[in-house]
This record gives structure tokens, C-alpha cells and sequence, in this order.
């Protein structure tokens, strides 16, 4: 099996770089707003095949952050003020990244590696947390009502929009208040972005457009009409856009002058109703030790309960397993030494695949028998 891994690596890297990069696109369902159903979509690079890749501990989700250096996903959600921390590859809930906000909306990492996230209701301030949950200070003094978009310019200085007072508030490097920098000519501003030239673009979820504006905040022009409720911003690297549809529970496609190419996620699909954040994460070839086979992982291969071996106690993060026909029929998060109790499992093979709190991924093939 190892001599078939060069060969197999050599093709994906030369895919790779032939053809560029293949994204995978995750869509946070906001469901029917403040009441479910909500979920975490994942589509393939085509915006086909849909799956649930979150549907746990959510409750009116607003956003998703990939921290790849902590190998976690998290989730902001407005109707708990939690911020819920998940396994990157399978979506399993691991525990709570930060709680106590008012109304969890956007998040996004600063130049400082920091995380920001915005709230919807109380103080309206800015928050900072480390990348592992560390909560850090309000950034801001000065709150922003029903804040839900967020992005710098090219000097440092922040920028959050406000979904009621439709206005958009600028912030020195250091959090200082420096008042409203668009307060005119907006229609309930969700996600706002710098391209750069310096010029802001901002979805307006109670207009159809795309509004955008210069360095001094004076409007330029309509940059994209046509839209229902956009809301969820991504970009590929060629500068083309995806925005989140909600008016037809799609997510369409535009290149980087704002022409229409295609509803890349057509209407509906995998169940979508509301999407409100979109983002594009790249796929990562498959490495030697991601996808090492070891024998020795559990102390037995047969039997009905299976535990680690003592020199992975501790090591392994989170445990799959699928039964012989591939289908997955248990995915958790691992507390102990127990991989599973299989007593009530059919008789038959699985395959454990089991991931390190590094990111490495093994596997071994297991026999439950009475």
C-alpha cells in the first residue's frame, strides 16, 4: 500500500497545481431565523452534493470559522450567545469556544491572529478572543447596534455595519471611535468588504444590491443589482464572488466586476433555506501519515468493547466508524480510553478511522463477534 502513495501524491499535487486549488463551500443555514431548522451545509466544489456537516448545539447560526492551527470549525449563534467549537472534517461538537455574548453574529480574524465577533444586542462593543477561546477584551468602547458586518482597510481601521440604523461605523487600529463613516444610502447592511483599491462594498439584506463606495465613504455605484436579501460573502482567488441569496435560498456566482455567472448552489439545495455566511475552504491532499494504516490503535481487533492501546490515552481526538458497506454508523468525540461499545452492534467487520489531536488520521478494521 505504501508504494501506491508517491504515485498518488505526485498526481494530486500536480492536479493541484495545474488546475489550481479545489475548494469545498460551507453555507451556515440560518433556517426560519430565530426557530430552526438550522444547519451547517457543505457542498463540493461544483455547489454539488450536498450534505449536513453541523446540526448540533446550533441556534440561529450566523457565521463559520476554520482555525485550522487548532483544528477546529466554530459557530457563532445569535440566540444563545454561544460560540459552539466543532471538528474541522467530521462537524462533530466538541464544546463551547466562548458564551455570554450578546447575540453572536460575525467573526473574523484580525492581522493580530485574533479573533473578532460581533454583537447583535447588548453593548454592541467589539470583542476579542485567542484562537483557543482565550477571551481578550472589548476592542471597542463605543457599541454598534445590531452589528453583522466587519472589515479593515488597508491602515488598520475597523469597520462594522449596522443591519437597523443602516450606517456604517469606522474604528481606529486601537478601537478608538471614529464615528459613522456611511450613514446614508444603505438599506439594512450585512456583510461589507474593502477591495484593493480602497473602495467598501456593502449587501444590503433590505435592497437587491451591492452598494459601493469610496475611501472618503461617497457612493460610487450599484455594483450588483438584482439580489434577495444578500447576505454571506466568499472569494476565490481569481476575485470572483459567492453571496448568499436568502430571498431564493441560493448562492450565487459573480465574477470580479460584479457580472453574474451562476447560481453555483441552486435554490433549495440540501434543504437551504436562509444563507448567511459562505465560505470557501481549500482541499488539502491527503499526506503520508494523513492516511496511515495502523494495526495496533485498539488493544483488540475482536470482541464487543473496544479500548485504546495505552500509548494513544490521550492522543486520539475523535473516533468514526463505518460498518463494511462504508456507511457510517457512529462519529464522536473521544472523553477516554473507550472507542466503543459495540454490544448492541450487528455481528460483522467496521473500520475504525481515528484522528489525533494533530490531525493525523488512522484506521484499523475490526471484527464485532460475540
Amino acid at each position: 500500500m505504501k508504494k501506491l502513495l508517491l504515485p498518488v501524491l505526485v498526481y494530486l499535487m500536480l492536479y493541484n497545481w495545474a488546475f489550481g486549488q479545489v475548494f469545498d463551500i460551507y453555507v451556515c443555514d440560518g433556517g426560519n431565523f430565530n426557530n430552526p431548522p438550522w444547519q451547517i451545509l457543505k457542498f463540493d466544489e461544483k455547489g454539488k452534493n450536498p450534505q449536513v456537516f453541523i446540526n448540533q448545539e446550533l441556534s440561529w447560526p450566523q457565521d463559520i470559522v476554520f482555525l485550522e492551527d487548532q483544528n477546529r470549525v466554530i459557530i457563532s449563534n445569535l440566540n444563545t450567545g454561544r460560540i459552539t467549537r466543532y471538528l474541522p472534517n467530521s462537524g462533530s461538537y466538541v464544546d463551547d469556544f466562548a458564551s455570554g455574548i450578546a447575540g453572536a453574529t460575525r467573526m473574523k480574524i484580525g492581522e493580530d491572529d485574533l479573533l473578532y465577533v460581533l454583537q447583535w444586542g447588548g453593548s454592541g462593543t467589539v470583542l476579542r478572543y485567542q484562537q483557543d477561546g482565550t477571551f481578550v477584551d472589548e476592542f471597542t468602547e463605543t457599541g454598534v447596534n445590531t452589528s453583522i458586518g466587519i472589515d479593515w482597510d488597508s491602515d488598520g481601521n475597523l469597520y462594522v455595519s449596522s443591519y437597523a440604523d443602516n450606517l456604517i461605523r469606522k474604528f481606529g487600529p486601537d478601537g478608538s471611535d471614529m464615528g459613522n463613516f456611511i450613514d446614508t444610502n444603505l438599506e439594512g447592511p450585512t456583510n461589507i468588504w474593502f477591495d484593493e483599491n480602497g473602495d467598501l462594498y456593502v449587501n444590503n439584506w433590505n435592497g437587491t444590491t451591492v452598494k459601493r463606495f469610496n475611501s472618503d465613504g461617497e457612493f460610487i455605484e450599484e455594483f450588483i443589482t438584482g439580489l434577495s436579501n444578500p447576505e454571506g460573502i466568499a472569494f476565490y482567488p481569481n476575485g470572483d464572488i459567492l453571496i448568499g441569496n436568502g430571498g431564493t435560498s441560493a448562492v450565487k456566482r459573480f465574477d470580479s466586476e460584479g457580472n453574474f455567472i451562476e447560481d453555483i448552489i441552486e435554490s433549495g439545495s440540501g434543504n437551504l433555506l436562509l444563507p448567511n455566511a459562505v465560505v470557501l475552504r481549500a482541499q488539502k491532499p491527503q499526506s503520508t501519515t494523513e492516511i496511515q494504516r495502523v494495526d495496533n490503535i485498539l488493544q483488540t481487533n475482536l470482541g464487543t468493547t473496544f479500548y485504546l492501546n495505552a500509548e494513544y490515552v490521550g492522543q486520539i481526538e475523535s473516533v468514526e466508524i463505518y460498518d463494511n458497506a462504508g456507511q457510517l454508523v457512529i462519529q464522536r468525540v473521544l472523553g477516554d480510553d473507550l472507542v466503543w461499545n459495540a454490544q448492541r452492534a450487528a455481528i460483522g467487520m467496521y473500520i475504525i478511522k481515528a484522528q489525533t489531536k494533530k490531525g493525523e488520521v488512522y484506521s484499523q478494521k475490526i471484527i464485532v463477534q460475540e
